[in-house]
């Protein structure tokens, strides 16, 4: 199944036009999804049905499904089987138990339903796109990595190796008089690690694209710049730029016409670096279907080629490796990198990604980094005690 991701900054109608977007798509005869968790019904309202917790047909759009989970019914049921599991624990600890009725979502509930729905969606067989409402792009980012960040801190805090020692665990407890981990928490570990695999998967796919929405003017164009770096770091791919609100030209008005001509300037500028699409101004906020199909959202584009970070060889002259990172956007002053045994922890600006070094760097030291044209070059040089040597 076909995915696009949506974002944009906040006030940028990104909502809307993950709408139209899904019924550009479904009009086309795409069984289509469109999925959003914002706690208002900012969806239906574009769409001119409600949205809930039961995905529902969109009334006179075939193929086009609205779907939008209940993220505090879903954080309910999770910490109730979540005490349950536990009641050894929580009984020896003298802890009392909390009722489902006094439970209120906590921060990030809304990102982890998002994250779930995502998921559920992606393994149905009931639609061939997917259309992803996301936060605004700041929060998007972070929700994208979340999966791998999870991962990641699981296998430090409950490492599947530790497993073998399960028979010990009863004799530990007696000798330190306090519960150790029982065997339903590594259970536990290696089912969540299997459902964040399955949402990484989808994030990640070869046919998953994010779509970016911003409005033209300095305060997009600041935005565009800093999601394209953040995209890049995160190597997610984008298909297009929704350029929104776009205003008719010319204009009589004074006022109209120095906003227009604001606008003409960046959208200058996004043409030479993206794939742009301009969604006119309606004069009023889209409501339903007919307001949708004016908009003209593009269809879904063929998937672009996957962002790539390869490795070129330059031993015979240099006596170094090279690790070509895009980042379109990056600058100098607010890049940083920190080697940390086999993993590489990078930071540019708000962004930080802890990646794994390909197999062949594991066995170098770096030798220096330089920032190009938008690409990051990571110098490695061999490391005599772990390369293969020539006899």
């Amino acid at each position: 199944m076909r995915t696009i991701l949506v974002t944009g900054p906040g006030g940028s109608g990104r909502t809307t036009l993950a709408a139209a977007t899904a019924l550009t798509a479904a009009r086309d005869g795409t069984p289509t999804l469109v999925l959003s968790t914002d706690r208002t019904d900012t969806l239906g309202a574009a769409l001119g049905t409600p949205t809930g917790p039961t995905p529902v047909p969109v009334p006179d759009t075939p193929h086009l499904t609205a779907w939008r989970p209940d993220a505090a019914e879903r954080f309910r049921a999770d910490l109730t089987a979540f005490q349950d599991r536990g009641a050894n624990v929580l009984d020896f600890l003298g802890a009392s138990r909390l009722d489902p009725e006094e439970l209120t979502p906590l921060p990030g509930a809304e990102e982890l339903a998002l994250l779930r729905a995502l998921r559920d969606a992606a393994l149905s067989e009931a639609y061939d796109l997917l259309v992803v409402d996301l936060p605004p792009t700041p929060q998007a980012l972070a929700l994208l990595a979340l999966p791998d960040e999870l991962r990641r801190y699981l296998r430090r805090l409950l490492p599947a190796e530790r497993q073998a020692a399960r028979a010990l665990r009863p004799v530990l407890g007696r000798l330190a008089g306090v519960p150790m981990p029982s065997e339903w928490l590594y259970e536990a570990a290696a089912r969540w690690d299997v459902e964040l695999a399955a949402v990484t998967a989808v994030v990640e796919g070869r046919d998953t694209v994010v779509r970016l929405v911003a409005e033209p003017g300095p305060a997009g164009a600041d935005a565009v710049r800093a999601a394209t770096t953040g995209l890049a770091l995160r190597g997610l791919r984008a298909d297009v730029l929704l350029a929104n609100r776009v205003l008719p030209e010319p204009s009589t008005d004074p006022w109209l016409a120095s906003v227009t001509a604001q606008q003409r300037k960046t959208l200058e500028d996004w043409q030479e670096a993206h794939t742009l699409h301009q969604v006119p101004h309606l004069g009023h906020d889209p409501h339903g279907t007919d307001d949708l199909a004016a908009l003209r959202a593009p269809g879904v584009n063929p998937t672009p080629a996957p962002i790539e970070w390869p490795v070129t060889d330059h031993l015979a002259d240099d006596g170094v490796l090279l690790w070509h990172i895009p980042l379109p956007g990056a600058i100098r002053d607010e890049l940083d990198l920190v080697r940390r045994g086999d993993e590489l922890v990078l930071t540019v600006g708000p962004f930080r990604r802890i990646v794994a070094l390909p197999s062949a760097l594991r066995r170098c030291t770096v030798a220096g980094a330089a920032l190009r044209d938008g690409e990051l070059r990571i110098r490695f040089t061999p490391d005599p005690d772990l390369w293969p040597q020539t006899r």
